[in-house]
């Protein structure tokens, strides 16, 4: 399990959340419609500090990060999370480990 935030998604997140150097993003897993991976979840955000946290990556001075609780979502998969230029919107790529 891992999680890869491209430098174009971090900075569209500064943009997006009005973010400054050294705040600190969640990701989570939510109730939600649907996602590809599980079905009635989807992954959410949040704008927080980590309490426990166990994936992180710090990309244009913003921490992105995952914590204990919520790796069950991402289990098995790594978490590319990609800017997409001509929709100005970020993509949520789960990509199996085996690959």
């Amino acid at each position: 399990m891992s999680i890869a935030v491209s430098d174009e998604a971090a900075r569209w997140y500064k943009k997006e959340l009005s973010l400054a150097e050294g705040d600190a993003v969640r990701f989570y897993a939510r109730y939600s419609s649907n996602s590809e991976i599980h079905p009635g979840f989807s992954l959410g955000i949040s704008v927080e500090p980590p309490v426990s946290p166990a994936l992180t990556q710090d990309v244009e001075n913003i921490h992105f990060y995952m914590e204990d609780q919520d790796l069950w979502y991402i289990n098995g998969y790594r978490l590319n999370v990609e800017y997409i230029e001509h929709e100005d919107d970020i993509r949520y790529a789960y990509m199996p480990e085996s690959q």
